[in-house]
């Protein structure tokens, strides 16, 4: 009983010696209508977050108009719960309402949580958007040379990081950066969503994205990082509105997602040619699965085109397309270097494709004059089973690079029905060598048939996250 209540009355201290940080907190940020609670804890199973501090946007003059700037209202907000990252951690609540502003950054020990009928506007001002570096394994940035536009909500260097809520809505209002890029008007790579740098312990789930100006998550230089529950909205003719782009990470998994996007759903990438090369890190230990995705002029996964750090141990399954160009794609070209290996798939269930399988060694796109054309990129160990596919125009189109064929590729249990007005050559293969199993309609003859029943590998050892 004794050692009960010395437990009870170190609690409370500890209780009162945390409000008393809160309070010197608000009379440091000189407001004291600015309300930080202390809870017992905030816990919510679904978003996967507990933490021990929260206040709402609203408590740092945030106004959810659609028109009042909220920029100062969110980074005041963070900057103030950031102080208690020691103490259990923060949560900024985003209650209903229109939310406009420009970027902000996170901190860590940090959850930010959208309300359902909460909507995070991306402010169409240039001046809220702050440029950076580009990234160091890409040289210069996407769009334009040098620098580009932070993202909307960007974080690094962070260690337990969450954004999450009850499927509210981040809304990019990216038509305008669309019309500019279309019309050469960029003097900067345009801005992400969302984009998560040097960090570990990250969580992005149950929020819908919508009308990115560019790519939607990038998580990059990461490690233990969870994408789930996402829905991803953007018009299918929006340029390069990826929807998740893991992006030199480690221990990645992306599941429960939707995607509608103008670009490719899932993009895997780690780096540009002799950038990437020189920054060195891969993408590996990356889980993808029960991802439905709508893409008609892109891949519902792809594997590159800027994978000059490497990718490997990728591992995709329960994966359902719909209208969209291909399922899986692997691009690479001379002066990417490195690899793509050891990739699994299996469980896929495709609906009007143009093509299931595509491999091109020859995709170009370059960052500069400098790359180094002996840099060969060594693309071995594909793997894809029991695949489903329907109103196909063309099973595969897979082209290796010359003198340095993709090898090991294993394609077993694929049955492709084709469209009504399908291509006369169903299998286009140059420069590849592997086997098949089982696929309708058969496969090109580098890919040796190894007759019924010769399962494609899935290794069951899934990392954890």
């Amino acid at each position: 009983m004794e050692m009960r209540t010395t437990l009870a009355r170190k609690m409370v201290f500890g209780n009162i010696l945390l409000l008393g940080i809160l309070l010197v907190s608000i009379n440091i940020h000189g407001a004291a209508s600015r309300k930080v609670r202390v809870l017992d804890s905030f816990d919510d199973s679904a978003a996967g977050c507990s933490r021990r501090f929260s206040a709402s946007l609203t408590d740092f003059g945030g106004v959810g108009d659609g028109v009042t700037s909220n920029t100062l209202a969110f980074q005041s907000a963070i900057d103030s719960l950031s102080q208690f990252a020691p103490y259990g951690g923060s949560l900024l609540f985003v209650p209903p309402g229109k939310w406009l502003t420009g970027s902000f950054n996170l901190t860590s020990h940090f959850t930010l949580y959208l309300h359902k009928d909460a909507t995070i506007l991306a402010s169409q001002d240039e001046s809220e958007w702050a440029v950076i570096d580009p990234l160091p394994s890409y040289g210069r940035g996407r769009d334009a040379d040098g620098g580009r536009y932070i993202s909307l909500i960007f974080g690094t260097n962070l260690t337990d990081v969450v954004i999450t809520g009850d499927n509210g809505t981040v809304d990019g209002q990216g038509v305008t950066w669309w019309d500019k890029f279309h019309k050469g008007e960029l003097k900067y790579t345009r801005p992400y969503l969302i984009e998560i740098m040097y960090s570990q312990e990250v969580q992005i789930s149950n929020i819908t994205l919508m009308n990115s100006p560019s790519w939607n998550v990038h998580p990059v230089y990461s490690s233990n990082v969870v994408v789930q529950g996402l829905t991803i909205l953007a018009p299918v003719t929006s340029p390069n509105t990826d929807g998740i782009n893991p992006d030199s990470c480690t221990n990645t998994r992306i599941e429960d997602c939707y995607i509608v996007s103008g670009d490719d759903c899932v993009a895997v990438k780690s780096g540009w040619d002799q950038y990437g090369i020189k920054f060195g890190m891969p993408t590996k230990q990356l889980v993808i699965r029960r991802l439905t995705c709508i893409s008609p002029f892109s891949a519902v996964i792809a594997l590159g085109s800027e994978m000059s750090g490497g990718i490997e141990d990728v591992r995709a399954e329960d994966i359902t397309g719909i209208n969209s160009e291909s399922a899986v794609r692997i691009k690479t070209a001379v002066g990417r270097g490195n690899y793509v290996k050891d990739i699994y798939v299996r469980r896929m269930t495709m609906k009007t494709m143009k093509m299931v399988f595509w491999m091109a060694g020859n995709y170009g796109s370059h960052p500069d004059n400098d790359y180094d054309p002996n840099a060969i990129p060594v693309i071995q160990n594909i793997n894809f089973r029991d695949v489903v596919a329907e109103n196909v125009t063309m099973a595969a189109r897979l082209e290796g690079i010359p003198g340095h064929p993709f090898s090991g590729i294993c394609i077993s249990n694929v049955t492709i029905e084709l469209a009504k007005k399908p291509k006369k050559i169903q299998w286009n293969c140059t420069e590849i060598a592997g086997v098949s199993s089982d696929v309708t309609p058969k496969a090109c003859n580098l890919l040796e048939d190894q007759g019924p029943k010769n399962t494609c590998n899935f290794p069951e050892d899934f990392p954890s996250v």
